[in-house]
Parts: structure tokens; C-alpha cells; sequence
């Protein structure tokens, strides 16, 4: 371990963008720290204790939404922004065929989605200052139903998403990592002492919550192991490379199909669509119709995480997402011709047409598998809080969800990839060199 750190550091090249990344989170995470002018802070902390789903979203930005932050939002706007881009990749062909162009699609693709993140961000801007503001006894900042106030605070928060995007983009360039994953993972690790000391401290005054505090910390520590196991695992694909000029003998090979093909895509896509009701709920509570108040109440008590109605939708949610995301990234008829193009095949089947319908086949089934296990990962640490909480043994935060699980795990297990990249390109540059 020592001996890696050492070559890390002694390589200018990875030493430079692991200090760049670095530097970039710090900034980051001091942004979330810096609170927006006469904020009232007793009437935040009250909403932030009162509303669980506020609270929850703060953790994934990182306690950015719980200071009333100037990247108050955090990434939310620009992840929105990547699933209606995403999906209307799969609904409008000129967007299709964009996506097919490579890195210059992707470039383009990327283009619409910053364009797209702005008027994002004002609307969501919006929205969650007045939800928040809902929620408090006394209003959060003096006269906020003013436009002279709310629009320089909106505008502020706004600018603040699209700086987080920036730095975002900024990483992937010229640090280590992708920046967004990296901004995200930053901001689900800030929040962790934020949970565990108050956890703490109750499990020390209540006796009855020990138990749960110590069967959270294990299954947090078996699910970190059974999801690096998990995201680690792939289904290798034979491939035979028939003999050519200079290649007496075929050689053989395979093509690795992972059983986690989606990465933590799925997840952040349900995560953002699954809060998306009860948030409108909240606001239709304080309509003046009683219909509409109804829908609101609805819709803010079967989309909770005390609700089993959330809980099995956000597990679908997962599994829809895993088959759309693989969809577009994976093209089991491309993968087929590239695989003929370079004189290989799949042995028992013949090049073409049935190696593509056998890919498709074998991708199906990984997403299947793989999409029930990453659902079945962000949604057993909520199952359990119920489970502790019906058996009234007392129950207690978890100090990480699933989701959070899975994108850490996700993010470090791409760093190690890339950093060990990076050290090979390193050694053999040095080789040639000398």
C-alpha cells in the first residue's frame, strides 16, 4: 500500500490532478457552507428536523440545503437536465442520430445539457426556497414573497448549480475521476459525521437504540462488501480471433459483460424522480381547494420512506432505469460488427445478426440480475428502519443509504481503475524512456 502511495506521489502527472481534484472539492464544500444573507437559522433548523424529506436531500447535497447554501440544490438541476436529455436521446431521432456520432455527439449531447441545466435550475430554484419557507413557523428570510427579494436569491442559487457543474466538468478535464460522481460522493461523505455523532449520542441516553445503531453499522459494512463483490462482477463472453498473416494459431478471448452495467446511474435517475411527488404534495397542502389538498396529502403520505407504496416504486424505478440507461449505451448489433470486423466470433454462432441476438440476450439477463440487486441494495437500509421501528426496538438513522453505498463504491472503485491507468502509462513511459 505504502510502496503505491509512493509511485502515486512520485508521478508529477497523477500527483498534480489528484492535488487538482482536491482543491476542487475543497471549493466545493466550502460553497455549501456559505448561507445566503438574512436567513433566520432557528426557523431552518426546525424545518430540516420536522420534514424528512428535506433532510434527505440534504444529505445528498452534502448539507448545502440545510445552511440555505448559495449551491442550495446542489447537482439536482444538471442530473434532471442528463434524464430529460437521456430520454428524449430515445424519443426524437435527430437526438438519436446526434448520440450515434461519438465523442462529437457526446460532446453536443453534453452541450444541450448544460443549456438545458439553467432553466432547470431557476424553476427548481424556486420551488425549493418556497417549500422550504412552507415548512417554517416564521418565514425563512424576512419578506420572501417579494420578487425584489426572492429573484436575487434565486438567480444566486441558480449561478451556484451551474459553478458546481463547472467544476464538475473541470475535474473530468483535468483531475482525476468524473467530477460530477466525485461532487456527489463528496457531499454523501461530509454528511456522514452529521448523522453518526447525534446517533451516537442517542444510542448513549437510550439503551433500546444500541442494538439498532449496531445492526445499521454491520449491514453498512456487508453491503459496502457485497456491492464492491457485485459491482466487480461480469459474465465473460468467448471470443475466438481466427488465425491471420503472422498469426499462425487463432487466439482466444473474451468480451466482459458486467453484471452491474448501469454503474450508479439507475439509482441517482430513481432517487430524483421517486422525491419528485411528495415535493409537489407539500405544495398543494396549502391550496385553498380541498381537492386539490387531497392530492397533496396523498401524495405526501405514499411517497415517504414510511411508505412500503415509495419503497416498491423506487425498487421498479431502479430496475426501469437499469434496462433504459443499458439500452443507450450498450449496442449489442455494434458490438457484433466490431467483433466481425476484426475477424472474431462468438464460438457455436455465427457472425452477425445471431452474435448481436445473443448479446442482447446475455445483456437482459445482467440487467435483470443486476438492476434487482442494485435496487435491492438501496432499498433493504429503509426496509430495516421499518422493521426496527413495527418490532418497537427502537430505531436510527442509517448512516448511509444504499444509494449512497452504491455510489461511493462506484466513485472509488473508478478512481482505483483510473489511477492504476495512470500509473501503467507512467511506467512504460519512463521504459521507453530510458
Amino acid at each position: 500500500m505504502l510502496n503505491v502511495l509512493k509511485q502515486i506521489w512520485n508521478s508529477k502527472d497523477i500527483r498534480n490532478k489528484i492535488l487538482f481534484t482536491l482543491g476542487m472539492i475543497a471549493v466545493y464544500r466550502l460553497m455549501t457552507h456559505i448561507t445566503i444573507p438574512g436567513v433566520d437559522q432557528a426557523a431552518l433548523e426546525y424545518v430540516f428536523e420536522r420534514n424528512s424529506l428535506l433532510g434527505a436531500f440534504s444529505l445528498l447535497t452534502g448539507g448545502s440545503a440545510e445552511n440555505f447554501s448559495i449551491v442550495l440544490m446542489g447537482l439536482s438541476p444538471y442530473i434532471n437536465a442528463s434524464i430529460i436529455i437521456q430520454l428524449l436521446t430515445v424519443i426524437i431521432p435527430k437526438l438519436e442520430e446526434i448520440s450515434k456520432e461519438g465523442d462529437q455527439g457526446r460532446r453536443t449531447l453534453n452541450r444541450y445539457t448544460r443549456w438545458l441545466t439553467l432553466p432547470l435550475a431557476v424553476l427548481q430554484s424556486y420551488g425549493m426556497i418556497a417549500l422550504i419557507n412552507s415548512q417554517a413557523q416564521v418565514e425563512i428570510i424576512k419578506d420572501i414573497g417579494s420578487w425584489q427579494t426572492i429573484l436575487p436569491i434565486m438567480l444566486t442559487v441558480s449561478v451556484g448549480t451551474l459553478v458546481l457543474m463547472w467544476i464538475g466538468e473541470v475535474i473530468t478535464e483535468k483531475g482525476i475521476g468524473n467530477g460530477t460522481s466525485l461532487l456527489i460522493f463528496a457531499g454523501i461523505i461530509a454528511a456522514i459525521p452529521n448523522v453518526l455523532g447525534p446517533t451516537l449520542k442517542l444510542a448513549e441516553t437510550e439503551p433500546d437504540r444500541l442494538l439498532p445503531l449496531l445492526a445499521m453499522l454491520l449491514f453498512s459494512l456487508l453491503f459496502t462488501l457485497l456491492v464492491v463483490l457485485f459491482t466487480e462482477g461480469q459474465r465473460r463472453i468467448p471470443i475466438t480471433y481466427a488465425g491471420q498473416r503472422g498469426r499462425a494459431k487463432a487466439e482466444q478471448s473474451f468480451l466482459p459483460i458486467r453484471i452491474n452495467q448501469a454503474g450508479m446511474i439507475p439509482i441517482i435517475f430513481a432517487v430524483s424522480l421517486i422525491t419528485f411527488p411528495s415535493i409537489i404534495g407539500q405544495f398543494l397542502l396549502y391550496a385553498d381547494s380541498e381537492w386539490v389538498k387531497s392530492i397533496g396529502r396523498f401524495a405526501t403520505t405514499q411517497f415517504t420512506q414510511t411508505n412500503w407504496t415509495y419503497i416498491f416504486l423506487y425498487f421498479f424505478l431502479v430496475i426501469a432505469f437499469t434496462y433504459f440507461y443499458v439500452s443507450i449505451v450498450f449496442k449489442p448489433e455494434e458490438v457484433a460488427e466490431n467483433i466481425q470486423k476484426r475477424g472474431g466470433f462468438v464460438p457455436g454462432l455465427r457472425p452477425g445478426k445471431e452474435t448481436a441476438d445473443y448479446l442482447a440476450k446475455v445483456s437482459n439477463r445482467m440487467n435483470l440480475f443486476g438492476g434487482s440487486m442494485i435496487a435491492f441494495v438501496g432499498v433493504l437500509p429503509i426496509v430495516l428502519q421499518l422493521v426496527f421501528s413495527e418490532l418497537s426496538v427502537g430505531s436510527v438513522s442509517s448512516m448511509i443509504s444504499g444509494a449512497g453505498i452504491i455510489i461511493i463504491v462506484g466513485v472509488v472503485l473508478d478512481l482505483i481503475r483510473q489511477i492504476n491507468a495512470q500509473l501503467l502509462t507512467h511506467h512504460y513511459e519512463r521504459f521507453y524512456k530510458g
